[in-house]
């Protein structure tokens, strides 16, 4: 950091760190516990729309790859695009198999990254679900490295806040959380969280 930095107040960017996803199965444990809040299977991981050849075949490699699974008994993954112009890539598995939906989800981050697509990358959600049917999306932020939860209220486009904040106070310890509310934007239409 310069020192013009330092006078003005800016900081450095925290560096995205892709193992930073490897925390959500032991906070997926802290949640059960104390929330009763189980995954359910699905992650996606969101980046900007890119147009061009490039992108195209780096988009073909991490769906074979994650399609691989599917020898096995697994789901393709599957691509869509957003309301507002983002892409998505839906990864899933069985509920109980947290750590290889996590695995997906690093590969997708990784691949991307590897082939200079690091900046179009915005952020990974592992979904979850309490016994009342309430739907929590930990939402990781590549470019800040950080988590924050999103907890959305049923059939609506609004969001529980309180319970975002006593997540978020839960998950300290197993998560790199957020600090600044102003970056816990809402994901809506986000693949995974509604079902």
């Amino acid at each position: 950091m310069g020192f013009l930095d330092a006078l003005f107040g800016r900081s450095k960017p925290v560096k995205p760190d892709l193992d930073q996803l490897f925390g959500i199965p032991s906070a997926a444990l802290t949640l059960q516990a104390a929330t009763g809040f189980l995954p359910t299977g699905l992650g996606s991981v969101c980046f900007a729309a890119v147009e061009g050849g490039a992108f195209a075949e780096v988009q073909t490699q991490v769906r074979a790859l994650l399609d691989a699974d599917t020898e096995r008994g697994g789901i393709p993954v599957e691509a869509s695009r957003d309301d507002y112009g983002y892409s998505w890539l839906l990864a899933r598995h069985a509920p109980e198999e947290l750590p290889d939906l996590v695995n997906d989800l690093h590969a997708v981050n990784s691949e991307l990254e590897a082939n200079g697509f690091g900046p179009q990358l915005l952020c990974s959600i592992v979904a979850f679900r309490d016994p009342e049917g309430r739907s929590l999306g930990l939402v990781y932020l590549y470019k800040r490295g950080t988590f924050y939860p999103m907890c959305k209220l049923p059939g609506q486009e609004k969001r529980n806040n309180p319970l975002e904040i006593e997540i978020s106070n839960l998950l300290r310890n197993d998560l790199r959380i957020e600090s600044d509310l102003s970056r816990w934007f809402p994901v809506w239409g986000a693949p995974g969280l509604d079902g």
